[in-house]
């Protein structure tokens, strides 16, 4: 077996607990026509975006953001309103998970 089909990667796993103490929210985004590569680009330097998933309907992006506070999410979704190419965003937070397989 060669060793670089083994591992696909490695990263950092935070507790249940830190988890559940954040503030997590689902951000639908607008953007612009042609600005999908420098909006995805701007969200991908933005740390508290968890994933970002391209949709199709109404919005074009879905971004799972996760803050420390409301006052901190309040920041990161007007920080992504900002960004060039964002025509609109529409924010959901998330109260609790209730399935998770």
């Amino acid at each position: 077996m060669e060793r670089d089909k083994v591992i696909a990667g490695y990263g950092v796993r935070f507790s249940e607990t830190y988890l559940s103490e954040l503030v997590r929210a689902h951000v639908m985004i607008t953007i612009a026509p042609k600005a999908l590569g420098g909006v995805t680009a701007s969200l991908n330097e933005v740390s508290e975006v968890t994933t970002l998933y391209s949709v199709s309907g109404t919005f074009d992006l879905i971004a799972i953001v996760a803050a420390p506070s409301i006052a901190e999410l309040d920041r990161l979704i007007d920080e992504i309103g900002e960004i060039a190419g964002v025509e609109r965003t529409m924010s959901s937070i998330i109260l609790s998970t209730r399935i998770a397989r």
